[in-house]
């Protein structure tokens, strides 16, 4: 049996930036980084490759789990700002979070991102006219790198780490149990490994699995929230004004009708949108390139409602994972309806998406979203799309495009110090995957800040 110092579960941004900073600092650690997705270069879609034109559900899912983890193949945007994108600032401090935040920039421009734009609402005319029209402009710096530039980088910080750091792809870990000094995990190919100090990094994707790892270990949990809503597709000419300023514009609004907030999220110029697989559940996303010759006529961006159940109900992402499920039922993938029939009360053919103006990035079932999404969500969205087009005239023409159904699917954030240790000693839950973070930077951030604490204990 192998032992090691630290074992990180999840490859994705937390995982990576773990595994670099304790390549970067001397340490006498004994490091294995395990995932069950694959390595860079075999993170390939089957769609992509021409192999089939709709998700086939492949497991695991070659978007959303191998190295550097979902943000991978989704655009590389990374978001400098406690506004939005987690509770870390909670944790370690707004001060810390923010300069973590903006050590991970760095990182990314010494490996290759130092041509990407910096862009900063902080300054933008944008906020003021979106406050006249009773919408709200989140204060962030992002650095867009783009998918295809953003796994140039990656590739970089592996070969940086790999020499320093064990790694093995395609690997699930099926068990773990507590020792009297550390830990034991044991993984889907009957290997066992034990550590002194286990982290967990899985992200999103593996939000059951820290779930059952937390209730074996007695580590409280705080039921949180999960995000239902559309992605939306339109001429990239609608939004330009908005996108050559700050790229990402994060924009808040709170509905007239039900008093329900709803966001603008991952905001794509020029993009693609995509399905993705979670736990066989297909929902869609989107994201661009920085090479101009892959730019595409259209923009997308998600509208998004968030929703926080009471008791007696508990488990959200249930919630979510329903309503995709219908989705799934109706449309077989992924649903595609234009705004115009959406306000109309009629679905959307093959006949009426031939005449639409909008091309689709992504091939979709055309159907009713109506029948999907529940009716509270839905006016909200709708009532969205109004208030968007006051700033952006053109996001409520019949043809922009509404894609059905995205969810964002939120850990429930497990209970941790302002180290990210659990109560059980060595056990470290850190990234998306605990609920802490829910985004590229603050997920980043969060392996730096753990790997610098592991780091003091084994100089």
């Amino acid at each position: 049996m192998k032992k090691y110092d630290v074992i990180i579960v999840g490859a994705g941004a937390a995982g990576v930036f773990m595994s670099y900073e304790m390549t970067k600092l001397p340490n006498r650690a004994k490091v294995l980084m395990i995932d069950k997705g694959m390595g860079l270069e075999k993170r390939v879609c089957p769609i992509k490759l021409g192999k089939t034109s709709s998700c086939i559900k492949c497991s695991p899912c070659h978007i959303m789990n191998g190295y550097g983890g979902a943000g991978t193949l989704s655009d590389g945007k990374y978001n400098i700002t406690t506004q939005f994108g987690g509770d870390l600032h909670r944790y370690v401090g707004t001060e810390e979070a923010m300069g973590l935040m903006n050590y991970v920039d760095s990182v990314l421009c010494d490996m290759g991102g130092a041509d990407a734009k910096l862009y900063s609402t902080g300054n933008s005319q944008l906020k003021t006219i979106a406050l006249q029209n009773n919408l709200h402009l989140l204060d962030a710096k992002v650095r867009h790198l783009g998918t295809d530039r953003n796994m140039k980088i990656l590739g970089r910080i592996f070969d940086y780490t790999k020499d320093r750091i064990d790694t093995q792809f395609g690997t699930l870990v099926s068990e773990v149990e507590k020792l009297p000094k550390g830990f034991r995990i044991t993984t889907d190919k009957g290997e066992s490994y034990e550590c002194t100090d286990l982290v967990l990094a899985t992200g999103r994707s593996g939000s059951k699995w820290i779930s059952s790892v937390c209730n074996k270990m007695g580590i409280e949990m705080e039921s949180n929230r999960v995000d239902i809503g559309v992605r939306v597709e339109l001429p990239a000419e609608i939004f330009k004004h908005i996108t050559d300023e700050v790229y990402e514009s994060k924009i808040v609004y709170k509905t007239d009708k039900y008093n329900d907030q709803i966001r603008t999220f991952c905001m794509n110029p020029y993009g693609e949108v995509v399905s993705e697989n979670t736990n066989g559940i297909v929902t869609v996303n989107g994201h661009s390139y920085a090479d101009p010759a892959l730019h595409t006529e259209n923009t997308n961006f998600a509208l998004l409602v968030s929703n926080k159940f009471t008791e007696p109900f508990k488990d959200s992402n249930e919630y979510g994972e329903s309503i995709a499920r219908l989705s799934n039922m109706l449309g077989g993938g992924v649903l595609l309806q234009r705004f115009g029939d959406l306000v109309k009360g009629r679905r959307s053919s093959e006949r009426r998406m031939a005449k639409c103006f909008t091309r689709p990035t992504l091939k979709a079932t055309p159907g009713d979203l109506s029948l999907v999404i529940p009716k509270r969500q839905l006016d909200n969205i709708i009532e969205m799309i109004y208030a968007l087009d006051k700033i952006a005239p053109g996001t409520a023409n019949e043809d922009t495009l509404l894609y059905g159904v995205e969810v964002k699917f939120y850990n429930s954030k497990v209970e941790v110090t302002e180290n990210l240790e659990t109560k059980v000693e060595g056990l470290y839950a850190l990234g998306d995957g605990s609920g802490v973070t829910h985004s590229l930077s603050q997920a980043s951030a969060s392996g730096v800040w753990v790997a610098r604490k592991l780091i003091e204990k084994y100089q």
